[in-house]
């Protein structure tokens, strides 16, 4: 009778610990709404933080139009003495015309504060001693190529798989023209092109047949948010969805440089020796990139609702038995970042 009764009292005790332990799992991954803070629980945040890294697009603009209070509250955060980076996984601008922009929106902030993936990619091949000998394949534009230009390393011309075609038969024809055949590419990079087709991935896996070369991707964002005339948001496909093709295609796993991957914050790093990852605050509209790439470094996060994720989701997330979707609840949320203005106006 006594071994039963310590078995179930060993059970019991068992379950309570499977329980404790799950519960406070699940109450650790609980999201703040900013709107519900007092101002000492502000005041304390807002002092944890010396560093703001902040995604671009669907956190401080959408297009070419600053989301109302964003610019404002980026220069309160300066003012509060907070260094602020920004940090995106678009790879269509040279760092030069997103300095352009945000001088133009009103964000301000200098050139090495901005962090964009096609600065990742040659940074990336650049810091692993790519051989400037040889050439790399771009899927993208001319934010890439700008960014390969500036460390030296050579690449086909934009648009080169144009000058493939295909005859009636679907045979295939300009591909001595394209310089198919060639062995000297050494890389292929992935990043968003408005006019991706089946060009590029004949292209892409053409060179990745080649064991030397490299299949890089930019940035793994399946989609982004764009607007159609009526202000409605669209979900647009992204470098993830073109890179996927290609991996697929080719049977070759990608090298991928964007957020999540804390390749972007150890740029920051790595150049700001006094970043604390502790003392840095992540924000971003999506939760699979941005929020993500926080908890891979350590940083505190905030998720925006206006852009791709919402506060319904971040709930669904919450109470999720899948630990990696726990993993998507940033700390804390807020409509739209300029609505935490006048919340620290005072400060």
């Amino acid at each position: 009778m006594f071994i039963k009764s310590l078995g179930n009292t060993f059970c019991k005790q068992l379950h309570f610990i499977q329980t404790f332990r799950k519960t406070s799992s699940l109450a650790k991954m609980a999201c703040t709404p900013v709107t519900e803070m007092n101002d000492s629980q502000l005041t304390d945040w807002i002092n944890s933080f010396d560093t703001v890294m902040t995604d671009c697009d669907g956190v401080l603009w959408v297009g070419s139009e600053a989301i109302p209070g964003s610019p404002e509250l980026i220069n309160r955060f300066r003012e509060l003495g907070k260094k602020v980076f920004y940090v995106t996984n678009n790879s269509t601008k040279h760092r030069r015309e997103y300095k352009q922009k945000v001088d133009k929106l009103g964000f301000g902030g200098e050139l090495d504060e901005i962090i964009g993936t096609a600065y990742l990619a040659a940074s990336y091949l650049e810091d692993t001693g790519f051989d400037k000998t040889k050439k790399v394949y771009i899927v993208g534009s001319t934010g890439i190529t700008q960014e390969l230009d500036d460390v030296g390393i050579q690449y086909l011309p934009i648009g080169v798989e144009e000058r493939i075609s295909f005859d009636a038969e679907f045979n295939i024809r300009g591909v001595a023209d394209a310089g198919l055949h060639r062995d000297d590419v050494h890389a292929v990079i992935v990043g968003f092109t408005r006019h991706y087709s089946i060009l590029h991935i004949v292209s892409a896996i053409q060179f990745l047949r080649n064991p030397a070369c490299t299949l890089i991707a930019d940035s793994p964002d399946p989609t982004f948010t764009i607007r159609d005339e009526e202000n409605i948001k669209i979900l647009c496909p992204g470098t993830g969805s073109m890179v996927a093709a290609v991996e697929t295609a080719a049977g070759r796993k990608p090298i991928v440089l964007g957020k999540p991957n804390r390749l972007m914050f150890d740029i920051v790093q790595k150049r700001h020796p006094s970043v604390k990852p502790e003392r840095t605050l992540m924000i971003g509209d999506r939760a699979d990139t941005d929020i993500l790439l926080g908890k891979n470094c350590g940083l505190q996060t905030l998720m925006v609702g206006s852009g791709v994720h919402s506060i319904g989701k971040i709930r669904e997330w919450e109470v999720s038995e899948d630990t990696e979707e726990r993993r998507l609840v940033a700390d804390k949320y807020i409509d739209k970042l300029g609505d935490l203005l006048d919340k620290i106006k005072h400060l």
